[in-house]
């Protein structure tokens, strides 16, 4: 039998073993409780500014806030421009569960139209998910009220509080006031985009656009507590926005409305300014259309319907419109030939109703079949001969004829403080041979003498020109804004008149020769402009215009009444008055409105007797 071999125990050796286990084990706590000590002593003493500041963000966030933009008024204070309260619809994208489900459920609550789901799309596109995107504008109240009672089930949707822009006489004004629009990707490549954090509007043409700078103002910011959602739960912080400044326009709304009254549905413009100091009084471009369409997008039937238009109310006739000026430039050049010294007020050119060059059979007609017989420089101005002016566009050729007649800013911008404004066309012998690569031909310089041919004038360009005639040389620069307004303090800062430069007088008589047959233009029996010297209670300088819309053959005669509507002549009128001492002058247009004496001269008569007799001060 095998004995069993029994193993003694060791205490002492176990007592060993389980003290140097303890005492690793402790080690290994010691030593992470030590790294747990040495961690939150690292994140809660180096590190706290940084979680600190973590945490305040998870629960606190900066807001921009758009500034008001600011105000324009006319001459007398009148509003062209303004902001309303309005109510607007924003989708926040990060906050929906399901986008599509909430546009349908949305569209159950309140009208949306296809434009609007478009319109959001391509806004969606181009914004942060955390930034909320418009759907609808302008709510009405009970709108408000359905979307509302609904936002508990909505999330992400808001409603919100804006001031909208608005021009309150809608297409009156609106080639010169212009409209604000949605900033583009093209308008965020021009902008300083964190003064535009908070704004969706920027303006796209004519006042709003040229003076954008003084207009926006300067955004604010606002520190803000949210919850888990994002919806804010108090202001922390506020640095409030600085608004934009008020601009005061020297457009009378009154000429404005005068003016298109006694357009009376052609087709045309009219610009009025003040000579001594080129303040645009009126610009006038008819038809037009209401720029409130453009505020928030227009739809694309309402634009189709407005650029597909054959009246193009979209064009801006008075300043972009480049036409013909026919015989409105006869005192200039009547006034060049006096001053150049190629004639004189007792010379005389005996108009048999045509003119031809030397050696040459063609003739260049009169418009009285006629003729005027033997016809001075005032008579020519009066009864507006064509002949007289052939004969003196030879005597001046056409390069020193181009040079005077540029002196008045024909050919070239104005530099309008507005901006948009088309060149016009002052043709030269230099001009031809570098545009058309052509040689210049006598023929061309009769046809120029009377305003035909080559010769291209916006009706802006028009009325300053007539403003410096009427001045005697003194070309001043037009513009539209006549003072810049401090929104805080109410002060305002007039803007100063700019003197362009000064036409040469040789002879102050010269100037009172044209002067004295531009009123018997309107006062004389003959006078192509008589039709408006009924009852008239100032002395009007002024010249009518006729520009053909198409040519005539040789033996051919025009018959008004055999010729559609739009192939007529364009009427032209320029005028200042009273002659004396001048307070405002006047040009323009009527489309295929025929004669100039007849259609275009009772607008201008109209816009005057307003301006000069329903003063206060008159």
């Amino acid at each position: 039998m095998r004995l069993r071999r029994t193993m003694l125990k060791d205490p002492i050796r176990e007592r060993h073993l389980f003290q140097n286990r303890a005492i690793f084990a402790a080690i290994l706590c010691v030593a992470a409780l030590s790294v747990l000590a040495l961690r939150m002593a690292y994140l809660q003493v180096v590190y706290h500014q940084h979680y600190s500041s973590l945490a305040t963000n998870n629960r606190v966030s900066l807001k921009a806030v758009a500034p008001t933009r600011g105000l324009i008024f006319d001459r007398n204070g009148v509003v062209l421009a303004q902001n309303i309260p309005t109510f607007t619809l924003e989708i926040i994208q990060e906050r929906v569960d399901d986008l599509a489900d909430t546009l349908d459920e949305l569209a159950t609550l309140i009208p949306i139209s296809e434009d609007d789901r478009e319109r959001f799309e391509h806004e969606r596109r181009r914004t942060r998910r955390f930034n909320p995107v418009p759907l609808r504008f302008r709510l009405s109240d009970e709108e408000v009220a359905l979307v509302s009672i609904n936002l508990h089930r909505l999330p992400g949707v808001e409603i919100n509080s804006t001031l909208t822009r608005h021009y309150p006489l809608a297409d009156l004004t609106a080639h010169t006031v212009g409209y604000v629009g949605r900033i583009s990707e093209r308008d965020l490549q021009q902008i300083d985009t964190s003064n535009y954090a908070a704004t969706r509007h920027i303006g796209k043409i004519g006042v709003e656009r040229s003076h954008e700078h003084l207009l926006h103002g300067r955004v604010g910011r606002e520190q803000v507590e949210t919850n888990a959602r994002g919806r804010i739960l108090q202001i922390l912080h506020r640095e409030p926005p600085e608004p934009g400044h008020n601009l005061y326009l020297n457009i009378d709304v009154a000429l404005q409305q005068e003016a298109k009254a006694a357009f009376a549905g052609e087709r045309g413009a009219l610009v009025a300014i003040e000579p001594g100091s080129g303040a645009v009084l009126a610009l006038v471009s008819v038809p037009s259309y209401d720029p409130n369409l453009f505020i928030n997008g227009i739809s694309q039937a309402s634009f189709r319907e407005l650029s597909d238009s054959r009246d193009q109310p979209l064009f801006n006739r008075a300043l972009r419109g480049q036409y013909p000026p026919g015989s409105t430039t006869k005192p200039i050049l009547g006034l060049a030939g006096l001053e150049l010294n190629e004639i004189t007020s007792l010379d005389s050119v005996v108009c048999p109703g045509w003119f031809s060059l030397p050696g040459d059979d063609h003739r260049y007609r009169d418009w009285r079949r006629e003729g005027h017989g033997p016809i001075g420089v005032t008579r020519a101005i009066v009864e507006s001969c064509d002949v007289f002016f052939y004969d003196l566009s030879l005597k001046l050729g056409i390069d020193r004829m181009s040079s005077y007649i540029a002196q008045f800013g024909f050919g070239q911008r104005t530099g309008l403080d507005i901006g948009g404004e088309a060149s016009g066309l002052l043709p030269s012998r230099e001009w031809k041979r570098r545009v058309k690569r052509e040689p210049w031909y006598p023929g061309e310089t009769l046809i120029t003498s009377i305003g035909q041919g080559f010769n291209l004038t916006t009706p802006l360009q028009l009325a300053n020109a007539t403003a410096t005639l009427g001045s005697r040389g003194k070309h001043m620069q037009p513009f539209v804004v006549q003072a810049v307004q401090d929104p805080t303090s109410g002060e305002k800062q007039h803007l100063e008149p700019i003197q362009l430069h000064q036409v040469p007088i040789q002879d102050p008589g010269n100037w009172w020769r044209i002067d004295r047959a531009m009123v018997r233009s309107v006062e004389e029996r003959t006078g192509t402009a008589r039709s408006i010297n009924h009852r008239l209670q100032y002395r009007i300088a002024g010249k009518t215009g006729t520009a053909q819309v198409f040519g005539l053959a040789q033996d051919q005669e025009y018959v008004e009444e055999e010729i559609a509507k739009r192939l007529r002549d364009h009427a032209l009128f320029v005028a200042y008055a009273p002659s004396d001492d001048p307070k405002i002058a006047v040009a323009l247009i009527v489309e295929n409105g025929g004669g100039g004496g007849r259609t275009a001269a009772p607008i201008a008569r109209r816009v005057m007797d307003r301006y000069l007799l329903a003063r206060p001060e008159n």
